[in-house]
């Protein structure tokens, strides 16, 4: 993901404050990823209730566990994104699950290619969301509205190999993001075993104190 060259420098200052217990880091990092959190988490869950619910739970893990975000690894925006991604897929899943019942116990696959789907489609508006302007209005309008390159360079008041540039540039951004989620994603321990890799994402954002919160 693009970032200013001052983004890491930034995030690790704000883990060492989140750290030390200071609630003002924990407002400035709500204040910027909030949106970005209850935007994604909407989109996989379909329920604004829900999503607000996952978003404060969200912050409240980071609070508890400021540790469990690692600047080696990527960003705060793209670590909260995958998090995000990771229990709000969790949480469709265990609502699907109670919806259909016992009796739709044979349709296990359909329904996990459902949820795969609209995850899916959920990361990539996000990865998309967060790509510089330039390229993401590029991919809006080629992309996303159909339109062939002359016409998207007409609409940006560009040159067409300009267009085409950004949108190349763009997809592969895209593309990196989306591959560097699901390696986090595949090194990520399954929900439940919270004594995984890192043991570091435990529950929702409770701390472990004598075995689960």
């Amino acid at each position: 993901m693009a970032t200013t060259d001052g983004a890491p420098r930034r995030d690790e200052q704000l883990q060492r404050r989140l750290a030390r217990g200071e609630e003002t880091a924990l407002g400035e990092l709500y204040d910027q990823l909030a949106p970005m959190v209850h935007g994604l988490a909407g989109r996989i869950l379909a329920d604004q209730t829900a999503a607000a619910q996952l978003t404060r739970e969200i912050f409240a893990h980071v609070w508890e566990h400021p540790e469990a975000f690692d600047p080696a690894r990527g960003s705060l925006r793209s670590w909260l994104g995958a998090l995000t991604h990771r229990r709000a897929v969790d949480r469709l899943r265990a609502r699907r699950a109670a919806e259909a019942g016992p009796a739709a116990a044979g349709e296990d696959g359909a329904a996990e290619e459902e949820i795969r789907t609209v995850a899916t489609a959920a990361r990539v508006q996000y990865v998309v969301a967060s790509l510089p302007q330039p390229l993401r209005e590029t991919i809006a309008e080629s992309y996303y509205d159909g339109r062939t390159y002359q016409e998207t360079a007409h609409r940006l008041g560009i040159s067409e190999q300009t267009a085409k540039q950004r949108m190349r540039l763009g997809l592969e951004l895209l593309a990196t993001e989306l591959e560097e989620e699901r390696s986090r994603h595949r090194r990520t321990p399954a929900p439940g075993n919270h004594g995984g890799t890192d043991g570091r994402d435990c529950g929702n954002g409770q701390r472990k104190e004598g075995g689960e919160a």
